[in-house]
């Protein structure tokens, strides 16, 4: 890669490979590098944040920078009967992660609470529903290539799954 020093114009520009960050616009770099780097910093290091017990039952959702209208605010979503251990834990959690960062990042924290359950479903198939009736059976089986073969089968498993 060469550095190369237009003499009419005042800045330089790299020739060969740029990586990604180095090709976008001055703007967008400024609302990724406010607005995306802190969030994805508070994923990263969500553990040491929290501590072990409350990373078991919570994580960041979506973090709010603050404006003229509004203050910054760390969205939380928490597992249904712990809300109580994090309200009580809402400062502690604001001081950390504003020694982390060096400067006042959060100035409120909203809890939202979601249920672990999973509610799972048994589909029953039926043979008029299937995806690979016998027409499509016979089509893949009159196949020789046994790769190709083999990738259809796997696609219409994913489509009686689905």
């Amino acid at each position: 890669m060469q550095f190369k020093k237009y003499t009419k114009q005042r800045i330089g520009s790299i020739q060969g490979l740029r990586s990604f960050k180095d090709t976008l616009p001055k703007n967008i770099k400024r609302v990724i590098n406010k607005r995306g780097h802190i969030y994805s910093e508070t994923l990263n290091n969500w553990k040491n944040i929290v501590g072990d017990d409350l990373f078991k039952v919570c994580y960041p959702k979506s973090f709010k920078s603050s404006n003229k209208f509004t203050v910054s605010t760390l969205l939380i979503m928490v597992k249904r009967g712990h809300e109580v251990d994090l309200e009580y834990s809402k400062k502690k959690i604001m001081d950390k992660m504003n020694t982390f960062f060096g400067y006042n990042v959060v100035e409120k924290i909203k809890l939202t609470s979601f249920d672990n359950q999973k509610q799972t479903t048994v589909k029953k198939l039926d043979p008029g529903n299937d995806v690979t009736n016998k027409k499509y059976h016979q089509k893949i089986d009159s196949v020789r290539n046994d790769k190709i073969k083999k990738s259809l089968l796997e696609l219409t498993k994913v489509f009686k799954e689905k």
